[in-house]
C-alpha cells in the first residue's frame, strides 16, 4: 500500500511538470499515459483522484471523466435503463452486451468527453475502466480520443497491467494490443 500512495503522491508531481504537459520526451508520440495499479487497490485510488480534484494547490486543471459513469449518462440520455434489466432476464447476458455494443460505441464516448477550448494546462483524466468493463475496452477509446485530445496529455487509472504493448485489464484478462500509450511509472 504505502508503494501506491509513494506512486500516487508522485503522480501528483508529474501531472504539474512542463515537461508532462507539453509532452516532451515522448519521441512527437500522442501524450498518453497508464498508471497501472492492482484491482485491489480501487478504494485507495479513488479516494487519491476525489482528493487531487478538491486540491487548491495543484498547478494544472484536472479534468476527470470516469467512464462508468459516462456509460450511465449515455443510457440514460437514450432512455434504455428499464430496457437493459428486462433484456438481461429476457434474452442474457450475451445477447444484451451485444446490442450495448451496437447501439454505444466509442463515438457516443467521445460525444460526452469532449470539450472546447483545451486550455494550456489541462490533463484529462479516465477512471472507471473496470467498472465500464465489458461495455467499453479502454484501448479502443484510446484510438479514438487521439485526434480530439491531440494537445492534452492524457492519464489513464488502470487497474490492470501495461507492459508498453499490451492491456491487461485486472491482471487477468486476454491483452489487448495498444502501443501508443506510455506507462508512468
Amino acid at each position: 500500500m504505502s508503494d501506491l500512495k509513494e506512486r500516487l503522491d508522485n503522480l501528483k508531481k508529474v501531472i504539474q511538470e512542463d515537461d508532462f504537459l507539453e509532452g516532451k520526451g515522448l519521441s512527437n508520440e500522442v501524450n498518453i499515459r497508464i498508471f497501472c495499479y492492482e484491482p485491489e487497490e480501487e478504494i485507495t485510488v479513488t479516494h487519491f483522484i476525489e482528493q487531487l480534484k478538491t486540491s487548491q494547490s495543484l498547478n494544472c486543471r484536472l479534468i476527470e471523466c470516469n467512464l462508468y459513469k459516462t456509460f450511465l449518462e449515455i443510457c440514460e440520455e437514450m432512455d434504455i435503463m428499464d430496457a437493459i434489466i428486462e433484456m438481461e432476464e429476457a434474452d442474457g447476458e450475451k445477447y444484451l452486451l451485444e446490442q450495448l455494443h451496437s447501439a454505444i460505441g466509442t463515438s457516443e464516448f467521445i460525444e460526452k468527453i469532449q470539450y472546447e477550448p483545451h486550455e494550456s494546462r489541462d490533463v484529462l483524466m479516465l477512471t472507471g475502466v473496470g467498472d465500464v468493463f465489458p461495455f467499453m475496452r479502454v484501448h479502443s477509446l484510446l484510438e479514438a480520443l487521439q485526434p480530439y485530445f491531440s494537445d492534452i496529455p492524457i492519464v489513464v487509472m488502470y487497474p490492470g497491467e501495461f507492459d508498453g504493448y499490451n492491456l491487461k485489464l485486472f491482471g487477468r484478462l486476454k491483452p489487448n494490443d495498444y502501443y501508443r500509450a506510455f506507462n508512468l511509472f
